[in-house]
């Protein structure tokens, strides 16, 4: 697939152009441009990604960092078992549990939400940072929604993250997953003041936390390109009924102008029609 000229590779991260060292030089910026590509791609075209990921497979599967993106391709793609397979090998090169939370929702993708909870109770979950722990955290929510078990999502995302007034990366993420629960178990009022709190601290959009609240309060959104499409619509039909109207008002005129124009024509011919005088011969005898 074609790479933009402007991906020189030195976009990817310090860390990940570490391990690509160990592959040669032409070969290391092939593999590191299709992982900027990945990179760029992954939230707005996913197929796309995905594709610039398994070049990257073929030519360096031996990289941690290739395995992980293309299982965050796959991910994104909801290749589940194809995604799993490619955080497991990563995690097999590096022993890192970075991946851990993403590998059981990969579980619950799959159909499997008592794996993600068991996951959800694994020693591993204890060498996870903050943001690993509650990332952990959301997917044994979802998992327990899966089954069904309302009550204990609620319960599973109640935590002194979620009881913090400090905003973090997760904050909204985490806020706005409580509020849903609460109100897929009918709890609204409160559902709507957790709305209102992930609405506070999404500050790059991450949610739709803002229309939910606004959903809960009876505000309803035209959509303007919609509108906007109709008047075009609209318009587009108005002119074509008034250039018809004209058509049939030309026609009509055209039709008198061609009565009147026969009509003339039939005076005239009998205007113009020669006059033919009697000869001597054919006067009547006379008696």
């Amino acid at each position: 697939m074609p790479i933009p000229d402007d991906v020189t590779g030195e976009e990817i991260d310090a860390d990940v152009r570490q391990e690509l060292l160990s592959l040669p030089k032409g070969l290391a910026e092939d593999v590191s441009r299709n992982l900027v590509m990945v990179a760029r791609l992954i939230d707005e075209d996913p197929e796309g990604a995905y594709a610039y990921s398994k070049i990257a497979l073929r030519l360096a599967s031996r990289v941690a960092a290739v395995r992980e993106a293309a299982g965050f391709a796959a991910y994104a793609n909801q290749k589940y078992s194809e995604a799993l397979a490619e955080f497991r090998a990563a995690r097999r090169m590096t022993g890192n549990v970075d991946l851990w939370p993403v590998m059981a929702d990969c579980e619950r993708g799959l159909g499997r939400p008592e794996k993600a909870l068991d996951m959800a109770g694994a020693p591993e979950v204890h060498k996870l940072d903050k943001a690993g722990q509650v990332e952990m955290r959301l997917v044994a929510a979802g998992a327990r929604r899966d089954m069904g078990q309302l009550d204990a999502a609620i319960v599973t995302l109640q935590s002194p993250e979620l009881a913090s007034n400090s905003v973090q990366p997760w904050t909204a993420r985490l806020r706005y997953a409580y509020a849903d629960a609460l109100l897929a178990a009918g709890r609204e009022d409160e559902a709507r003041e957790w709305f209102a709190k992930a609405v506070e601290s999404d500050k790059d959009g991450s949610t739709d936390a803002s229309d939910r609240l606004a959903e809960l309060d009876g505000v309803e959104f035209v959509d303007a390109l919609v509108e906007d499409e109709d008047e075009v619509e609209v318009e587009v039909e108005t002119e074509a009924e008034t250039e018809a109207e004209a058509e049939d008002e030309i026609d009509a005129e055209d039709e008198v102008e061609t009565e009147d124009d026969d009509e003339f024509d039939i005076v005239e011919a009998e205007q113009t029609k020669p006059v033919v005088e009697a000869d001597d011969d054919d006067e009547a005898p006379r008696g």
